[in-house]
């Protein structure tokens, strides 16, 4: 099978890669770039383990071709942080103890980055539907929902809201 150029953003930076057309964007990440942090869970959608952040919306990884993120813009858990610092979701994961073994904790990282965006002021009720497509067998989620609303508190008031 001839495999295919692509060319897209990831984390900022722009990468360009040779896939074979069947190739899942979850396996040219972590096989191909070597951006580990986003996992590999059910391969069927349902657990968020692989989510990313794909032309502004979350996105399941093992359910993208690769091929379909060439020109767009991928971010994983990996271009989170900036210049060294947390972002206010990685903070409030660390601060509320938003994680025990850790495996479905980069998709509820990036699925809460986006989830913020979409609702920078949500109620738990709201943090609890927004994040419900990552599944979690660790936390009871209660700490995942202090997370985010950590992090909603600390994004509202740099941004003077």
């Amino acid at each position: 099978m001839a495999k295919q150029h692509i060319v897209f953003s990831l984390n900022g930076g722009v990468v360009e890669i040779l896939v074979e057309p069947r190739t899942l964007l979850i396996h040219a990440l972590r096989e191909t770039l070597g951006q580990t942090g986003s996992h590999i869970g059910c391969e069927t959608s349902h657990c968020g383990a692989c989510t990313v952040d794909f032309n502004g919306k979350s996105v399941k990884s093992c359910t993208v071709l690769a091929v379909q993120a060439d020109g767009g813009e991928v971010l994983t858990v990996e271009g989170l942080a900036h210049n060294g610092a947390l972002h206010p979701v990685q903070e409030g994961f660390m601060q509320e103890h938003g994680l025990q073994c850790g495996f479905c904790t980069p998709g509820m990282l990036i699925r809460a980055y986006r989830f913020l965006q979409e609702n920078p002021s949500p109620t738990d009720e709201d943090i609890r539907m927004g994040m419900s497509g990552n599944l979690c067998r660790c936390t009871g989620y209660q700490n995942i929902v202090k997370a985010v609303q950590y992090a909603a508190n600390k994004l509202r008031a740099t941004q003077g809201a």
